[in-house]
């Protein structure tokens, strides 16, 4: 399979884990009498934060990975660690300027960037076939 198809499949299965998980959030937020516009729009900034994020990660490893099989490790190294400090300080900039924006519940847009993590477990879980052959 084409990386780029790779890449694209893999954002879409998050985006839908994501899309359930803040589903999940909301009603949580619901249950406990704390829901608001501001739950709903953080939830949906973060989302869109960690899977911006993941996406950039897997463009930024499929760069790196090319240089890598080019014999050129070094600047592979380079560019992940370049792409990779840039992620964060972008993420982190605008976690800043949406949570002091007041229109953002900060929980809500926050937990989304943990929600990648289960999702990404999850869906390795019940993968078909792949595995490694002896």
């Amino acid at each position: 399979m084409d990386s780029r198809k790779f890449i694209l499949q893999k954002t879409a299965i998050l985006t839908v884990g994501q899309v359930v998980c803040i589903a999940a959030m909301v009603g949580i937020f619901a249950l406990l009498n704390q829901f608001n516009y501001t739950v709903v729009l953080g939830g949906v900034i973060g989302g869109v934060l960690a899977i911006g994020n993941f996406f950039f990660m897997a463009i930024g490893s499929d760069a790196a990975a090319d240089k890598a099989a080019e014999q050129d490790v070094k600047t592979g190294k380079a560019l992940m660690k370049s792409a990779y400090g840039l992620r964060m300080v972008v993420t982190a900039v605008l976690l800043v300027v949406f949570a002091k924006s007041g229109h953002c519940n900060v929980i809500a847009l926050a937990c989304p960037l943990l929600f990648n993590l289960p999702i990404i477990m999850v869906t390795e879980f019940f993968r078909k076939g792949g595995g490694v052959k002896k």
